[in-house]
């Protein structure tokens, strides 16, 4: 039998995810002899024996990857024959410039959450239980390749016991870089006021349950920061939350102890369950059941809606909070409304303490501070939409097809901030950093950049920004040029959203045409006005706007982005209809602002249906971003749910007005009809106005991207009534502004191609 050495060089998110332990198994059981080891560019193995056995095992270790590995490439290099005394895993090589995929932090698996509940294990109710299938990895990371004195986990020495569980390849925890127990694990802390902390760990998660318990509010250190927890059954509870946070009225998170608990108020479908229980553990926005069990108090946690946001434990701690409680908890953002997320000790204490009764702290230190990812299936084709990208999904972004060129760093957006990069045929989006408007997210924002910047040990060879020289995002990118000598390239806002979803389904190199349907709130277009309300063509490489909502005043500016009252003003003028909704002085003021030269015009489709939702009487002024546009939605549904007639459409022209939009609304509202069939109306007639433009275009495909396609009921009609169509959605990002670095990095390839 003739025999053969090899060598394979395997990229792709394959550190931290038990793949060496896998390869040194796979090894043995099939009698072959060499070595594994982690490289700064992948894992590499060589090996050697019969031929057939060697080209065996190359098969084997693709198929039989460990469940969380993801696999882009693999080399295959035929050595001199060469003879190796066993199969060994050796040191990492760090040599060299990092070209790595990072991989993600994974929720608790199912062994280590059996561990946890085991009186006669030695790791029973220790709240950072690991293995090489589950726990923190990209939270903790300081370097690359992954390996512990990379981590966070460096000051942790190992005792005896887990030592011997890393060294032994037969071990779920082989190799486990954040393996510890509680001899010599991560210690928790429990502070309250001025009270003396409790530092034994037992003490510190008993206490912090009894205060939960009793209705206070505490503060717990996660995976990716702070959570701020408490009783989503206790009214009080929950209203002063609201209070301390600055929050009044935007939807809370729960964290639901098991799936069993968590059926009992909202409707699971198969693939809800599947994100839940997923080694990404998200938000996952889902539709209440009619009576909700759990004593849940829907009207304080999502005030005006009937879909909550919900998640499984994916952190050991929580895992031991749920449990011992055995009810549902609100889990939201340790923060401030518009302030990102606490992630140290420090931070925790100083900017929590006015929030939280009590914070519960441990010593294991957070790099990168991440918020929870929010996933929502809609109700009636199930089709995914990423709500926020970010723990367990950031910050690879795994696009086999799209390969743009290396050091590019494109700024994202404003609001719901990213950035991408690019570097050695790897991409990196980043998780959903805030909004930019604030300092603090400013600052955190450029952390996160540095951190991948300095673990990569690279540095950026063009920047790409934002059309709009004032966002936040933009100005920090033309410093960074500066200050190396780089290029800046700005790239118009809704192409870039068009890119980014051409960019996940392939679709850059087609010739086939592919209307673009980008529906947003803001983006400065390229003839100085707001654009949102878009169709573009996409063919041959190049974009062209097609047609567009009529442009109406931007009026009051960023006011009217918060009060739906403003937009319908701006569309509508001084109708009479409106003035109820003012008072005499406002109403007065804003006619007099109304006779002035409107220099800057929108097309912003978010802005028209804030204008629907102010005159149907859903709302005037919005708490929060989006509140309108949700209230809305939640009506229409209570219309298509009722198994009622499909309405007639408005009628629209073939550059559609949302001032006779708006007159063909109110006239209905005259009417007398009923408010949510209106409602339903105005989100079909948006269908069919997208049908009548492709047709018009004569395309068979059709793209979605623009925030405005978070909107579930919006996706459910697209997806009931374009049949004959080809339809894309996101499904890796978010249609929101999350999206747009990807979509810079993407239209910026397609000039360099056209150049060539």
């Amino acid at each position: 039998m003739p025999e053969q050495a090899l060598h394979l060089h395997i990229q792709g998110q394959v550190q931290g995810v038990g793949f060496r332990p896998f390869v040194y198994r796979l090894a043995l059981e099939m009698g072959l002899k060499g070595w594994v080891n982690n490289g700064v560019d992948g894992v590499h193995i060589e090996l050697s024996g019969a031929l057939d056995t060697v080209q065996h095992f190359a098969q084997r270790v693709v198929a039989e990857a460990p469940a969380l590995a993801r696999i882009t490439t693999v080399h295959q290099q035929v050595l001199p024959l060469q003879t190796f005394p066993d199969f060994s895993i050796i040191a990492s090589e760090r040599l060299s410039t990092p070209q790595l995929l990072l991989t993600p932090d994974f929720a608790l698996c199912a062994d280590c959450k059996n561990e946890l509940h085991q009186a006669q294990n030695f790791r029973y109710q220790y709240a950072f239980i690991t293995c090489t299938n589950c726990g923190p990895r990209y939270s903790i990371i300081t370097g690359l390749p992954y390996d512990r004195p990379l981590t966070t986990m460096w000051g942790f020495q190992m005792c005896p016991t887990c030592q011997a569980e890393y060294d032994d390849p037969l071990n779920r925890r082989y190799y486990a870089q954040t393996n510890s127990c509680p001899t010599c694990g991560i210690q928790l802390k429990y502070v309250e006021g001025k009270n003396e902390a409790l530092e034994n760990n037992e003490a510190a998660l008993q206490a912090t349950i009894t205060a939960l318990d009793a209705g206070k509010i505490v503060a717990v250190k996660g995976i990716g920061g702070f959570l701020l927890l408490a009783d989503a059954t206790n009214a009080s509870t929950i209203n002063l939350l609201r209070q301390r946070k600055q929050r009044p009225s935007k939807p809370f998170a729960l964290l639901h102890p098991n799936l069993e608990c968590l059926a009992s108020d909202v409707v699971l479908s198969p693939q809800a369950v599947a994100a839940l229980q997923s080694s990404v553990a998200p938000i996952v926005l889902l539709p209440l059941q009619s009576q909700p069990k759990s004593g849940v108090q829907v009207a304080l946690l999502a005030p005006g809606l009937r879909r909550l946001g919900v998640m499984l434990p994916y952190a050991p701690l929580l895992e031991l909070i749920s449990t011992a409680l055995g009810r549902p908890l609100v889990a939201t953002s340790g923060n401030l409304s518009h302030t990102p997320i606490a992630y140290t000790n420090e931070e925790a204490l100083e900017r929590l303490s006015d929030i939280a009764d009590g914070i519960l702290l441990h010593n294991r230190e957070i790099v990168v501070p991440q918020d929870d990812s929010v996933l929502a299936f809609t109700p009636m084709q199930q089709q995914k939409i990423v709500i926020r990208r970010s723990r367990g999904l950031a910050p690879t972004l795994l696009l086999p097809h799209f390969q743009p060129q290396n050091g590019l760093l494109a700024m994202g957006a404003l609001l719901k901030s990213t950035f991408a990069f690019t570097h050695q045929n790897n991409l990196y989006l980043s998780q959903y950093l805030g909004d930019l408007e604030d300092f603090d997210t400013q600052q955190n924002y450029q952390l996160t950049l540095q951190h991948l910047l300095n673990t990569l040990q690279v540095e950026p060879t063009h920047i790409l920004v934002d059309l709009h020289p004032a966002y936040a995002s933009s100005q920090l990118g033309r410093e960074m040029a500066e200050a190396r000598g780089l290029t800046v390239v700005p790239i118009q806002h809704h192409l870039a959203h068009f890119g980014a979803v051409l960019a996940e389904h392939d679709l850059l190199d087609k010739m086939e045409p592919v209307l673009g349907v980008i529906w947003d709130g803001v983006g400065l277009g390229e003839d100085g006005q707001i654009w949102g309300g878009e169709f573009f063509v996409y063919q041959q490489k190049q974009f062209q706007r097609k047609s567009h909502f009529q442009y109406f005043p931007y009026f009051m500016g960023d006011k009217m982005a918060r009060e739906p009252r403003l937009a319908a003003f701006a569309i509508l003028g001084p109708d009479s209809f409106l003035e109820p909704k003012f008072s005499a002085a406002e109403w007065s003021n804003y006619q007099v602002l109304w006779q002035k030269k409107h220099v800057v015009q929108t097309s912003s489709m978010g802005r028209i249906f804030d204008a629907v939702a102010a005159l149907l009487g859903i709302m005037d002024v919005q708490t929060y971003e989006g509140e309108a546009a949700l209230r809305l939605e939640e009506l229409a549904w209570t219309y298509w749910q009722g198994d009622n007639p499909t309405p007639d459409s408005y009628i629209f022209d073939t550059q559609p007005s949302p001032q006779y939009l708006l007159l063909q609304i109110k006239a209905d509202v005259e009417a007398g009809l009923p408010i949510n069939l209106i409602a339903f109306k105005f989100h079909f007639s948006l269908i069919e106005l997208i049908k009548t433009m492709a047709v018009a275009e004569q395309v068979r495909r059709i793209a979605f991207s623009g925030g405005v396609w978070q909107n579930n009921l919006l996706v459910d009609l697209a997806l009931s009534q374009l049949s004959g169509f080809q339809l894309y959605f996101h499904e890796e990002v978010s249609p929101n502004d999350e999206g747009v670095a990807l979509g810079q990095v993407a239209v910026f390839e397609l000039q360099v191609r056209a150049a060539k």
